[in-house]
């Protein structure tokens, strides 16, 4: 799976360990930066990330600041984007089952990499459930267009 990654300078040491797991895992992580720990502007990344999954060139992403709220916030602004702040496993399967969420966002500075590690397996592994979840998915895009 090709995943677009992203994050700003406070989620760049997580997103390192991420792009490590997700290599180990048979995924492919594309980088759109940061590249350093030096402050840098989260919404200049996020939506190079966010772009690349709403034109189907990843197949999904994920976006790394502080806090996650910032990427979260950027991501969604994108039609066709399904991003989630995910702060839990439990969080994170249903933004998979209930949500089909394309971007999984987290917060660098609130969660541990392990559990940050934890919940992309579990995202990446849960599927869609549809069913009524399909008609509430469709209310989303009628309201950006899609």
């Amino acid at each position: 799976m090709i995943i677009a990654i992203a994050s700003d300078h406070a989620g760049y040491e997580l997103k390192t360990k991420i792009k490590q797991h997700l290599a180990l895992q048979g995924h492919t992580a594309e980088d759109f930066g940061a590249y350093k720990e030096e402050s840098v502007d989260y919404p200049d990344y996020a939506v190079l990330a966010a772009r690349s999954v709403a034109q189907n060139k990843a197949h999904r992403g994920i976006l790394i600041c502080g806090s996650g709220i910032g990427m979260s916030i950027i991501a969604n602004k994108v039609a066709g984007i399904r991003a989630a702040l995910c702060t839990s496993l439990q969080m994170a399967e249903l933004s998979r089952r209930h949500n089909d969420a394309n971007i999984l966002t987290l917060g660098g500075r609130i969660i541990d990499h392990q559990l940050a590690l934890q919940m992309i397996d579990v995202w990446l592994k849960t599927e869609f459930e549809g069913g009524r979840h399909f008609r509430r998915i469709n209310k989303i895009h009628q309201l950006t267009g899609l």
